[in-house]
């Protein structure tokens, strides 16, 4: 089943994106090798070149390295991996953030939420 694209970045990057979640949050694990360009195309439902582009951009950002004629790995620097993940955490709370306050919340009622939320996420 082909993967879905919203229309606001470029596919690449969504591609990108997608992996880099994959790979900070474990699912792919450092050292593990990645599907194959055309193997991850077919299943994301892209061109080849579209997927080349979201490859080497996880390439430029150390995520991914490249062994030739042997594929591309998961970085083994859990270092970066730590940075990125707390990159990728900064981002979302930000977003969090900014959507809270536009629907209304203060910073105090917004920390409630947050408090109250994670209670219900404990039981």
């Amino acid at each position: 089943m082909a993967w879905t694209f919203d229309e606001k970045s470029p596919i690449y990057v969504q591609l990108a994106k997608r992996l880099k979640m994959k790979i900070v949050s474990g699912e792919l694990n450092p050292g593990d090798q990645l599907p194959t360009v055309r193997d991850l195309a077919e299943e994301a439902g892209v061109n080849p070149n579209t997927m080349q582009r979201a490859y080497t951009e996880l390439e430029r950002e150390g995520l991914v390295f490249s062994r030739r004629t042997a594929g591309r790995y998961v970085t083994e620097d859990e270092a970066l991996l730590t940075s990125v993940r707390h990159e990728l955490a900064k981002e979302e709370v930000k977003q969090f953030l900014t959507h809270m306050k536009r629907i209304g919340f203060s910073d105090q009622a917004i920390l409630a939420e947050m408090k109250e939320m994670m209670k219900e996420e404990e039981r």
